[in-house]
């Protein structure tokens, strides 16, 4: 009983971690922008079909194809805030339809070039993937690559936005647009950068997901659904709030699943939300709005 307690443990940390890479993501997006982004999940289906490009397809390096998918995923996101949010920026309802319509786009694009069967991506190398057991606990390294990717990226996200210039005035826009823009600051350029920003993050969350799951182009509904389970848990607004939000969720849906099934599992993440939201309806981290 131990050892399963342990192993749901590693599984449930697995399960943050990604989430947790995208609810920042999707938050940043919505408070510098101000855009509920439903196309959030398809930006993690590109970062993992980057990986049955490079990887699978071409036979590029893993690795490499991490990169490809950071790379690749964070320049459609400076494309998708140029073209699609930028010329909708104070209308949230058009940016909520234009995300809803580019979401579509993309899963025929990705339907139309690589089919719509699911795919299994063979893992790196077979040492590269192997197991290894930890008081009777089996920990595949392609689990701890996630781990540890989400922790590097979040860390390093934490320190651009607490120790930079671009990240002070990421963090000023999303909580004053008007004043930082009477303080000099671009608020497109921002926009720009919080978009680069969070559509890289949700590109190497699915390029590090890749050989765990089964590809395919409709598989960012479930985790466009439970980022914003997580974003709304966590509290709008609050970065801090979606990782904690995103640890309490993955420990919860896992230890669910273990015990019950995944069908059990949403329901009962979707309870956890509503308790939250009636226990504090700002989410467990944000602010209340000063009248």
């Amino acid at each position: 009983m131990i050892e399963l307690l342990l192993q749901t443990c590693v599984n449930a940390v697995y399960a943050a971690s990604f989430m947790a890479l995208i609810a920042v993501g999707l938050m940043l997006i919505f408070g510098v922008m101000g855009v509920v982004n439903f196309a959030h999940g398809e930006l993690f289906m590109l970062g993992a079909y980057c990986v049955v490009f490079a990887y699978a397809d071409q036979s590029y390096p893993y690795f490499f194809a991490i990169m490809l998918g950071l790379i690749f995923v964070g320049a459609l996101g400076i494309a998708m805030e140029r073209t699609l949010f930028r010329p909708v920026r104070d209308n949230p309802l058009a940016g909520l339809i234009v995300s809803i319509g580019l979401l579509l786009m993309l899963q025929a694009a990705v339907a139309m070039g690589f089919g719509v069967r699911m795919e299994h991506i063979a893992p790196p190398t077979r040492t590269t993937f192997h197991p290894f057991g930890l008081d009777g606990v089996v920990v595949a390294l392609q689990r701890l690559y996630v781990i540890v990717g989400a922790v590097v990226v979040l860390g390093a996200l934490w320190v651009f936005l607490r120790r930079t210039r671009f990240g002070w005035a990421l963090r000023a826009c999303a909580q004053d647009p008007e004043a930082a823009a009477l303080q000099g600051i671009s608020i497109t350029r921002t926009a720009r950068l919080a978009m680069c920003i969070a559509a890289a993050m949700a590109g190497v969350a699915g390029a590090l997901a890749a050989p765990l799951v089964r590809t395919w182009p409709y598989m960012g509904h479930s985790v466009i659904v439970t980022a914003f389970i997580v974003t709304i848990v966590g509290g709008l607004g609050s970065l801090e709030g979606a990782v904690v939000a995103a640890i309490l969720y993955g420990f919860v849906h896992t230890f669910v699943t273990t015990f019950s099934d995944g069908v059990v599992a949403d329901i009962v993440g979707l309870l956890l939300m509503l308790v939250v939201l009636i226990v504090r309806p700002t989410g467990l981290l944000g602010a209340r709005e000063r009248a």
